[in-house]
């Protein structure tokens, strides 16, 4: 498993280095030096939307092996919780009110949707920690996020607000500065610890709550760990890139085959792996030879629903 490691390590390094370089207009390695006015480029623009790349692949690669450990569903992604949907909403409502010509506005919003979600769940689901519930409240709160986006939408004051929001809702890194950077990365970091201390209790609760609770695992404390470090992770990657998906469904998949079916062992190579891949598809669709930039959200999007319909044949397949 170290090998694995250091394998997505090192490919999420080449990556980073590949993000700082490509783009519409390449930049050479000589002109990375503060002498090179070439340099306000790598500095001002690529540097904080490769970082941003290599976080928000993170927080989703390890939301999603947190959360397909804790629910037992190998089908599980972040967006099931109804914090990606939560922290969306919030977000079109600043665009909605106009609120969002401020930097710190719209990530405010989008982490304070995350965190409301959050606060749901946990009061719907947080006193029986029944995995059913728990399940059945994400999808009713991501049902409710998703119609009420919709209605903003619809009810736009103007069609610029609409475009705006529909736009923003795409998922990209584009024009993405140092201020987002401080807003993401510490509670992406945050969230991120706080799921990596679940892993114990996950592997326990691969033998079934009773076995997990003769262990010494209190469900609620599990339950409400993942809840948390989730909404951090999600709630800021979805503040900073939009809705991005499928990252957290992808990529603990790729990685489950070298570290086998312990949850905790699929925690760190998730996380590298998210890094590497969403730094890889950032970089692609910036020197894709389109006429505008192609978003990054639907990048993903049209990758992840072939591996999602993949994955649903060969289960079929498995159960036949």
């Amino acid at each position: 498993m170290a090998r694995l490691n250091w394998a997505l390590l090192a490919g999420a390094i080449l990556a980073a280095c590949l993000s700082v370089a490509a783009g519409k207009v390449w930049v050479p390695l000589d002109a990375w030096t503060a002498a090179d006015p070439r340099s306000i480029i790598i500095v001002e623009l690529r540097l904080p939307r490769t970082v941003l790349a290599l976080t928000v692949g993170a927080a989703l690669g390890v939301s999603g092996a947190a959360m397909q450990g804790y629910l037992r569903n190998p089908l599980a992604d972040p967006g099931l919780f109804g914090v990606s949907s939560g922290a969306a909403l919030g977000a079109v409502l600043s665009l909605y009110f106009g609120y969002a010509a401020q930097a710190w506005l719209l990530p405010g919003f989008a982490l304070a949707g995350a965190a409301a979600t959050m606060a749901l769940l946990a009061a719907i689901a947080g006193r029986s920690g029944s995995l059913i519930l728990f399940t059945l409240a994400g999808l009713i709160l991501t049902s409710i996020a998703g119609s009420a986006t919709a209605l903003a939408i619809s009810l736009a004051p103007t069609p610029f607000v609409a475009s705006e929001i529909v736009t923003w809702l795409m998922g990209a890194l584009t024009d993405r500065s140092w201020n987002d950077v401080e807003v993401a990365v510490p509670l992406i970091v945050a969230g991120a610890a706080i799921l990596a201390t679940t892993g114990r209790s996950l592997d326990a609760l691969t033998l079934g709550e009773p076995a997990a609770r003769s262990m010494g695992v209190d469900p609620r404390r599990l339950q409400l760990a993942v809840i948390v470090g989730t909404a951090m992770s999600v709630g800021a990657s979805v503040a900073a890139a939009g809705v991005i998906g499928f990252v957290g469904l992808i990529v603990p998949h790729m990685v489950r085959p070298f570290v086998g079916g312990r949850p905790s062992a699929t925690l760190l190579p998730s996380a590298l792996g998210g890094a590497l891949l969403l730094t890889v598809a950032d970089s692609l669709v910036r020197i894709a030879p389109t006429v505008s930039e192609l978003r990054l959200g639907i990048a993903m999007s049209m990758l992840g629903g072939p591996f999602f319909l993949w994955l649903l044949v060969r289960m079929r397949r498995g159960l036949a």
